[in-house]
């Protein structure tokens, strides 16, 4: 598992910091120039992956020292906090992108009054929030543990693990609220995707005038997306209800965490699936590397001839 978790996450890694970066630099221009609402929400999906990738080297860390935690311990409920704050702002996100694209095209005349980047900002505000109030056992726990094994005046040593062993009163506490997360920021979520994406496939399988090019493409963004909720944070969330049922934290929660964590990789496909400045971007860093390859040839043939004839 230590083997497997570490090379998930530096694959994660690899991919996803210039891929996000790319996102992240394509969107931040098209703010400016024109916001719309689905780039500021793919923004600010890029700014939570970012920061879940910035933090991720220390979760390669524990790995890599097979589950200690080696670091000062101060970093640990911050680290444990920022990953799982990111995560399910991600599948927030995800269903507000959902439900833009389903009111767009259920209710294109009416959405179009109401359609204003300063809504999808607020919504964005209100999704940090939320998510970051409720995580914050996740803060909380790690201090909460290390003050509890001080018995004296003198200061304890910290634990050993960073939120990962816990003792049957702390998962009194802890399971229950992990069913929460399960109910409140996943199931709703998904379950509103689900309705939006279904519909709006349907939506946009009945009308005349969408080219078939278009069509596949806003398909492929409903697919992806679920898939992404389906795979990414399914079975990890799964593992809440198991652990609430069985009245345990379970040991392959760190195996279907690696899908959550994977989600970082796949999010540049929906930006691509879902937003047109990145697809031109993309489209035009092709067509430099052409031109350049074609500049190149030429100068390197130039030279091989001047060299001939000298």
């Amino acid at each position: 598992m230590q083997h497997l978790l570490l090379s998930v996450y530096v694959l994660t890694f690899l991919m996803g910091v210039p891929t996000n970066i790319l996102a992240f630099c394509t969107f931040c221009r098209k703010v400016h120039r024109k916001a719309t609402p689905i780039d500021v929400l793919l923004l600010n999906l890029t700014i939570s992956d970012l920061i879940f990738l910035a933090f991720l080297p220390f979760k390669m860390k524990e790995a890599s020292d097979d589950f200690a935690w080696m670091l000062h311990y101060e970093l640990c409920p911050i680290v444990g906090y920022i990953f799982y704050v990111t995560i399910y702002n991600s599948t927030l996100l995800l269903t507000a992108v959902s439900v833009e694209r389903y009111l767009g095209v259920a209710y294109p005349l009416r959405y179009s009054v109401w359609r204003r980047p300063r809504y999808a900002v607020v919504a964005s505000i209100m999704f940090w929030v939320v998510t970051c109030l409720n995580l914050s056992i996740v803060y909380i726990m790690p201090y909460s543990q290390w003050r509890k094994g001080s018995n004296s005046s003198t200061p304890a040593p910290p634990p050993a693990t960073c939120y990962l062993n816990f003792t049957q009163d702390e998962l009194e506490i802890l399971l229950p609220f992990r069913l929460e997360l399960f109910l409140i920021l996943f199931c709703i979520p998904f379950f509103i995707s689900c309705f939006c994406y279904v519909n709006f496939i349907l939506i946009l399988s009945r009308l005349p005038n969408i080219g078939r090019r278009r069509r596949l493409r806003c398909i492929g963004l409903a697919l992806s997306t679920l898939i992404v909720f389906a795979v990414c944070f399914g079975p990890y969330n799964a593992s809440h209800v198991v652990g609430f049922v069985q009245k345990e934290s379970q040991e392959w929660r760190n195996v279907v965490l690696l899908f959550s964590t994977f989600n970082a990789c796949l999010d540049p496909f929906i930006f691509y699936f879902s937003s047109a400045a990145v697809r031109s971007m993309l489209k035009n860093s092709q067509l430099n590397r052409h031109v350049c390859f074609y500049r190149c040839h030429h100068m390197t043939t130039a030279v091989s001839f001047l060299s001939l004839w000298l």
